[in-house]
């Protein structure tokens, strides 16, 4: 079965899943509703240590990040890559895959994953801000699919149909960069 832990927390515990697994961290912009999400496939993991800005992982890692933008977001135009450092992610416009709600909010999904050969770092949590870690298991997918769905529902007010199918292609994404366990 699997596990989620919040991830700080479970570092400080001694209990983090040294073998592979998933980081999703969640960005709230305080004045709006405007969300930046950020999965992480990890392996092949050397050394975990706690670093001022976060936990820097010397692992192998595949990241793939999304924005929520609400219908109100001034910035549209503005290509993802090239917006200021709270909303920005590391695509242009013809690299993901956008999700228009019903309420003219939009999903802007990557749609390959970036790679981390040598280290990445997770954002220590501020405000409202997270960050999990999912333990492998074998009902990983229905674990990993309900949690997008509910936190784009819940959390970045993604109407609940839409989120549905935006979860759905996360999903299939997610696919794309499952840690494979060794047989």
């Amino acid at each position: 079965m699997s596990l989620v832990k919040e991830l700080f927390d479970s570092y400080s515990r001694g209990e983090f899943p040294m073998n592979g697994g998933y980081i999703v961290s969640a960005f709230f912009e305080e004045k709006s509703m405007y969300s930046k999400f950020e999965m992480i496939s990890y392996s092949n993991v050397k050394d975990i240590y706690l670093a001022e800005e976060g936990i820097t992982f010397q692992a192998d890692g595949q990241k793939i990040f999304w924005l929520v933008e609400p219908s109100s977001y001034t910035g549209k135009a503005t290509e993802p890559t090239y917006r200021n450092d709270y909303e920005k992610i590391p695509y242009r416009m013809n690299e993901v895959e956008i999700f228009t709600t019903k309420r003219q909010d939009r999903v802007l999904i990557g749609k390959k994953p970036v790679y981390s050969f040598t280290s990445f770092t997770v954002m220590k949590s501020r405000g409202q801000n997270y960050s999990y870690v999912f333990f492998m298991g074998s009902d990983i997918r229905p674990t990993m699919k309900n949690y997008f769905t509910k936190s784009l529902y819940e959390e970045a007010g993604v109407p609940r149909s839409d989120a549905a199918v935006v979860a759905k292609y996360l999903i299939e994404l997610f696919e794309k960069i499952i840690v494979k366990t060794p047989e």
